[in-house]
């Protein structure tokens, strides 16, 4: 089977649809498919606050069928190959799609066989993760059951989306002890590969104090490789030599990467991410192909909040390339990590490329806030599902 799409769009979450929305939404409407092969859809930053138990999983669910932009075709279906010389695309099930123009928004990949031991422990013995919808659950299940011991928090050494979100779990693990009585009795660390709590100095500082204030142990430089459940071990690298920790509670952010169709392609970088423009968007090689979101090769934060910024500019200049005019819109690495710290409070880290600060709001977002609590419970999933996937913010 052979079938032709002005522009197909491979991806259909966050940045896939934002895009498709926009193209759809313009005074000449290009003819747009979207190949993506979920029938569900989920608002995965939700997922922090399901695993400190503040809302059921449910809540992030949503039929994909319903978002796809009126007159946009879906295409059930998951991409094998691209052939960018010939501006062809292969399918799972064996269809070849061609196209005028190639948006690439697949995601990331979640690696968990990366870390040995983990398929098999997560969800039982203390082992969790909020990284997915069926794991999610058991991270809540595994904290409200903890009685004390080593409560182990880790961050990989790869990309991941929301970089933010190995700690604030954490955070909201380390205040549950503390209302169940357990503090006491409770080790908290945070083994983290990267070299410190976060990158942007402003917010660093002010995490670095709240680690200190709730006497939560860091280990930086330390990547989880190995989960022995039967011991309770986490076995960490750490400078050419294996660390051994043992734990009574693990959350594991698994390592992430560029899917596979994509890294082996001709449209990835060294990296495996669509080699793109940082500022356009536009791949640096194939003119009529253009990638965001997490598996683009823009150097910032893969967080919603980065595609909210690269959808429009994605969708401006993909219309005045279809239009023979030169690219307009240039995308400045915003992104956004609202920080979760307790049940409660929130300190919202808004920055761009270079770890340039580009805060929205009046006062020192360095600080935590219940403001930006209801901000990130409340505010921002109502904007995602009304606003940014209706191409309308």
């Amino acid at each position: 089977m052979s079938e032709h799409h002005e522009i197909v769009i491979v991806g259909g979450g966050t940045a896939g649809l934002s895009i498709a929305a926009r193209l759809r939404a313009a005074e000449d409407p290009p003819a747009v498919a979207i190949v993506e092969p979920s029938d569900k859809h989920y608002y995965q930053p939700i997922w922090t606050l399901v695993g400190g138990g503040v809302f059921p999983r449910e809540i992030s669910e949503r039929d994909e069928a319903d978002l796809i932009p009126t007159g946009a075709t879906w295409i059930r279906d998951a991409v094998e190959s691209f052939d960018p010389e010939h501006d062809t695309l292969t399918t799972r099930d064996g269809r070849t799609l061609t196209y005028d123009y190639l948006v690439v928004a697949a995601g990331i990949q979640l690696d968990w066989d990366r870390i040995g031991g983990l398929r098999e422990a997560l969800g039982k013995d203390g082992v969790c993760s909020n990284y997915s919808y069926e794991s999610v659950d058991s991270t809540w299940q595994t904290i409200r059951g903890f009685r004390g011991g080593t409560a182990l928090f880790t961050f990989p050494s790869t990309p991941i989306k929301c970089a933010g979100a190995p700690q604030k779990i954490m955070y909201l693990a380390e205040h549950a002890f503390r209302r169940q009585g357990v503090r006491d009795k409770t080790r908290v660390v945070y083994g983290c590969a990267a070299p410190a709590i976060f990158g942007v100095p402003k917010y660093r500082a002010a995490l670095e104090k709240i680690v200190d204030a709730r006497q939560i142990e860091t280990m930086f430089s330390h990547d989880l490789v190995e989960i022995r459940a039967d011991a309770r071990e986490a076995v960490f690298e750490h400078e050419g030599r294996s660390v051994v920790v043992k734990y009574d509670m693990l959350h594991v952010t698994p390592p992430q990467s560029a899917p596979d169709f994509i890294e082996r392609s001709p449209l990835a970088n060294a990296a495996g991410w669509v080699e793109v423009d940082k500022h356009t968007t536009q791949h640096t090689r194939y003119a009529n192909v253009f990638s965001a979101g997490d598996c683009s090769s823009m150097p910032t934060s893969k967080t919603g909040a980065a595609i909210r910024k690269q959808a429009p500019v994605l969708a401006q200049n993909l219309l005045a390339h279809r239009a023979g005019r030169p690219l307009p819109a240039s995308y400045d690495g915003y992104a956004s990590c609202p920080l979760v710290t307790g049940y409660g409070t929130v300190m919202l880290a808004e920055f761009g490329y270079d770890g340039k600060i580009m805060e929205t709001f009046p006062f020192d977002q360095a600080r935590e806030r219940y403001s930006m609590w209801a901000l990130k419970a409340y505010g921002l999933p109502t904007m995602y599902w009304n606003g940014m996937l209706r191409g309308r913010m």
